[in-house]
């Protein structure tokens, strides 16, 4: 068996800790994911967690252990967010598992939901568009029109899910308080993919042109910053180009990991992530985390 540590706070950044625990892949032994010391999990690390889950079960590999953490407040809030729910179809669940369901009603969080289908992505923006007004309005103190740019983002993401990755996907919303970088609210949304990567999806058309420079990272920015598709027909490849002109102009992050690297746009006076990482450990399929604060003088 396979001990996979999860950090003490798992989020679009020490997702390469955990992939770099996962090893070699797929995995020969079972493995075991340990999270009892585990106190913090942003929506990148929730449907990180069913990704592994879900690739592993694709894999034909042996059903995972997730052991859940000691804290009783982390282990509740995490089946608050709906991750218990649907960790229970892919692992196999050690410690106290908390009896609460899903808080569909809180005005902080969306509960983590599967992307599987067209149908999916609408039931997905048609459900959330009252909570998506509820957080960026109450939450973050932002105005009609940036809702509705928040909402497109949000489509455009799960429409690459279907689209591109080959299998299903998760996304999950929170808001809380951005406090050693900020000192403002921010909300948070990721979306999750057990699917084939950016390079697979992209390579029957750019591969050849890039040759050995043909990488995870030169896939990403192909769609993230040059608006590049794996279809030939004009106007396609427009989804993540739109994420990236909304986060630019809402003083908003957005990063994409998929396989061994990650790109990130975000503005420099909060945000210091490199533009791009290369060699990271390998993680299955595709990573979109969208970081956006609070209006300037809200909370």
């Amino acid at each position: 068996m396979r001990i996979v540590d999860v950090p003490g706070s798992l989020d679009d950044r020490t997702i390469d800790q955990f992939a770099a625990s996962v090893g070699a892949w797929p995995p020969d032994d079972r493995l075991l994911v340990d999270a009892r010391a585990t106190q913090f999990a942003s929506p990148a690390g929730f449907t990180a967690l069913l990704t592994l889950g879900q690739a592993v079960a694709e894999a034909a590999g042996p059903r995972p252990l997730l052991h859940l953490p000691t804290s009783d407040n982390v282990s509740s809030y995490w089946a608050k967010a709906g991750l218990l729910e649907h960790a229970a179809d892919y692992f196999e669940l050690h410690g106290k598992v908390p009896r609460r369901r899903r808080a569909e009603d809180s005005d902080v969080l969306l509960p983590v939901r599967p992307v599987r289908e067209q149908l999916d992505v609408h039931a997905i923006i048609d459900g959330i568009n009252d909570k998506i007004t509820q957080m960026l309005t109450e939450q973050l103190h932002h105005e009609a029109s940036f809702i509705g740019g928040f909402s497109q983002s949000l489509s455009e993401v799960c429409q690459n899910v279907v689209e591109h990755a080959g299998t299903g996907g998760w996304v999950a919303a929170h808001t809380y308080l951005f406090r050693q970088r900020l000192g403002r609210n921010v909300a948070v949304i990721s979306v999750s993919d057990a699917g084939i990567g950016f390079r697979r999806s992209f390579e029957g058309l750019h591969a050849r042109q890039l040759g050995d420079r043909w990488t995870d990272g030169a896939a990403i920015e192909a769609a993230l910053i040059h608006g590049q598709s794996r279809f030939r027909d004009p106007g396609r490849g427009q989804g993540l180009m739109a994420v990236k002109r909304f986060v630019s102009k809402w003083n908003s992050k957005v990063s994409v990991r998929s396989g061994t690297a990650r790109v990130a746009i975000g503005p420099r006076n909060w945000d210091d992530e490199d533009p791009r990482t290369d060699d990271l450990a390998w993680f299955p399929g595709s990573q979109l985390t969208i970081v956006i604060p609070a209006k300037a003088g809200g909370s």
